[in-house]
Formats: structure tokens, C-alpha cells, sequence
């Protein structure tokens, strides 16, 4: 009988200590917001609280006095947050590292290093969390940072620069590395030169003090593409580039650490003398692809089914962005949502997600913040 009755109160005494437990582990989503300044000091990253059920946000910190903060990229575990600095400016650019505070949605500066080059565009991170890439796209070289144990940067290991071109001389008079991607298995790194219509494959040899990036082949892309950026399917079977010259989505299976093409798709709805394709993500679930599409006359993100087979897609439909140039956005941790930052009409706009059929629903309340370019979303408990 005792024992019974000492089993009963354990067992509620547990039952509580999760409970209690769980209340006292509630998930925060934070939305950081980089955004260009008109190449002067400004507002230059925003964080905002996103609400996982109604998918509306609140601003809980601004950083001001930075210039032209384009490009973000957070750290796998969301306590660091990297960024261009100074883009498109006439001299170097930096990257900068910040410490997140998610209880209090703020960041705060650790360091920031000279990125090697001219327009710094694009930041990734290799899968161990040790290794930083930075694109530099107006003099077209690729800068490489050892990551340190707090957070911060070292400066660069190894810069490398390209000397090639392509076919359209307005954008393609010169090299242009506009992005760069881990492999599945982080043993090499797929670097997307715009202005010579290739994508450059590295092997990757980390143990190497400055020359990390080794043994250099390259993937012809039809002339007058202009890859942009790039993403691997979650199977790491296949992988697709948006080429924002033609508008088109080029899909690759990935084999043998090199990529051999399947075939290629028009990403948007209709056809135009100038394309601006921006921005390539894969939902989780690896069920369907999108990418952004910039004017003239069609600012859209195209939605695309994903054979996991085959690794071809089907067209689902072109969803309008409700706003003017949607260069970056991103799938939410939870991959209920899409946000997409509209760069010219200042605003990021809320999709719903149909994780069944793919499809967007806009929902009623928008962002309101000048110039955004860049988005990246983090769940913390």
C-alpha cells in the first residue's frame, strides 16, 4: 500500500517537474533583417520576435551607424551572427560577427575583418561551424575566415582571385563571384562566378594554414546564364542554380562530387528582354523549390514541385511579392512561412506556406523596413 501511494506522488512529482519545465523552455523565433543604407552610415540590421502562429513580427533591436549590411548569415546553433559591411562601396569590405542575445533579441559586436575585396555579396559557413566564405563580387574573389572559439573572426586564410568573362559585356566584362556552397558531405566548395558563366569546384583541405581552396575544376554554364546562387536538394542527390541573366533554374545531379546537368526551367511566368533572378531555397521536406524574381516587369517567386527521384521539377504556380525587387527570403525553422524582402518598396512581406501543395497565401501584415536584402530565421529554446 505504501509503496502504491509513493509510486502515485512520484510519478505526479514528475509529471510536474516536465511540465514546469517546459513552461519555463519557451521557443522564441527570432527574423534578423540585413538591409543597404544608400551607402552611407544607417539602420543597417533589424531583429524582430516572430510570432510562429500568426506570423507577425515585432522589432526588439535595431543596429544603426553601419553601412550597407546586405548579406547575413547566422551561425547553425543561432548564437552568432555574420554580415557583410560596406558593399558596393568604392573600398574593401568588412565582415563583421556579432554574439546573438536571444532571450533579449539583441546582437552585440565581436569583431569585424578587412573581406579582401571589393562588394562583399554573399556569406556561408562550412558544416563544422569552424570555416567562413565570403563572395566578393565586383573584383571577383572569394576570401576565406577561420571562425574562433567566441564567435569572432580571424582574419582572412586565403583570398583568390578570377580573371575570365562571358557573353553579355555589360554584366560579363569580368569575373563576378556572387556565392559560394558547402558540399553535402563539406569536402568541397561549389563557387558561383556570374560574369564567367562557371561554377568552380574546390577541393577543400581545412588542415592547410592559406591554401584551403585547392585543386580547381570548372562547370560551364551556358553562355549569358550568370549563376547566382545556389542550393543543394536536403537527399544531397541534386542541386539547382538560379542564373539571374537568363531567369532560369538549372538543375544538377550531384554525383561523384561533381555536378552533372539534368535540364533547366524558366523561372518566370513570362518572357522579358532582362531578367534579375535573385534568391534559390528548397523546403525542408525537399518537396519543393523557390526562387525570386526581380522586374522589370514581374516581381514573383516561382514555386516548383521537386521529383526526388529524378530530381526534375513542375512549375506549381508564380506568386506576386506585393512589392518591388524581393532579392533575398527565407523558409521559417518551422517551414510554415516564407519572407520575402521586397529591397525598392522597403517592405518584407508574409507568406503562409501549404507544405502539402507548396503554394503561398499573403497574409495581412507586412514589415516595414528600408531597403532590406537579406533575411535569416532561428528557433531558440
Amino acid at each position: 500500500m505504501l509503496r502504491n501511494v509513493i509510486t502515485k506522488y512520484l510519478s505526479l512529482f514528475l509529471v510536474l517537474i516536465l511540465l514546469f519545465g517546459c513552461q519555463s523552455k519557451k521557443e522564441i523565433t527570432l527574423l534578423f533583417v540585413g538591409s543597404f543604407t544608400d551607402k552611407k552610415p544607417g539602420e543597417g540590421i533589424h531583429v524582430y520576435q516572430f510570432n510562429t502562429k500568426t506570423g507577425e513580427a515585432s522589432l526588439k533591436f535595431t543596429l544603426d551607424s553601419i553601412t550597407n549590411t546586405s548579406f547575413l548569415k547566422l551561425a547553425k546553433n543561432g548564437k552568432y551572427l555574420y554580415s557583410v559591411m560596406d558593399s558596393q562601396m568604392p573600398y574593401h569590405g568588412k565582415i563583421a560577427a556579432y554574439t546573438v542575445d536571444s532571450i533579449n533579441g539583441t546582437i552585440e559586436l565581436i569583431n569585424t575583418q578587412d573581406c579582401g575585396g571589393l562588394n562583399p555579396a554573399h556569406l556561408n559557413i562550412d558544416k563544422t561551424g569552424t570555416f567562413l566564405t565570403n563572395s566578393n563580387y565586383s573584383d571577383g574573389s572569394i576570401s576565406i575566415f577561420k571562425i574562433r572559439e567566441d564567435g569572432g573572426l580571424n582574419s582572412f586564410s586565403q583570398l583568390t582571385r578570377f580573371k575570365d568573362s562571358s557573353l553579355i559585356k555589360k554584366r560579363q566584362s569580368a569575373s563576378h563571384i556572387h556565392s559560394s556552397n558547402f558540399s553535402p558531405d563539406n569536402n568541397y566548395l561549389f563557387v558561383h562566378d556570374l560574369g564567367a558563366d562557371k561554377i568552380r569546384r574546390f577541393k577543400l583541405d581545412f588542415k592547410s594554414q592559406d591554401s584551403i581552396l585547392q585543386n580547381e575544376t570548372q562547370i560551364q554554364i551556358k553562355p549569358g546564364s550568370g549563376p547566382r546562387h545556389f542550393t543543394f536538394h536536403p537527399n544531397g542527390k541534386f542541386g539547382y542554380s538560379i542564373a539571374e541573366l537568363s531567369g532560369k533554374i538549372i538543375a544538377f545531379k550531384y554525383q561523384n562530387n561533381n555536378l552533372e546537368f539534368i535540364e533547366e526551367y524558366q523561372s518566370y511566368k513570362n518572357n522579358h528582354d532582362i531578367y534579375r533572378a535573385a534568391d534559390i531555397h528548397i523546403s525542408q521536406d525537399g518537396n519543393f523549390l523557390y526562387a525570386s524574381n526581380r522586374g522589370p516587369d514581374e516581381d514573383t517567386i516561382s514555386i516548383f514541385s521537386i521529383n526526388a527521384t529524378t530530381g526534375k521539377l513542375i512549375s506549381v504556380e508564380h506568386k506576386p511579392t506585393y512589392g518591388e525587387h524581393p532579392r533575398n527570403f527565407t523558409l521559417s525553422p518551422c517551414g510554415n512561412f516564407i519572407l520575402v524582402a521586397n529591397q525598392f518598396s522597403s517592405n518584407v512581406v508574409v507568406f503562409r506556406r501549404d507544405v502539402t501543395t507548396g503554394k503561398l497565401f499573403k497574409l495581412p501584415h507586412s514589415i516595414k523596413v528600408n531597403n532590406p536584402s537579406s533575411l535569416q530565421m532561428q528557433t531558440y529554446l
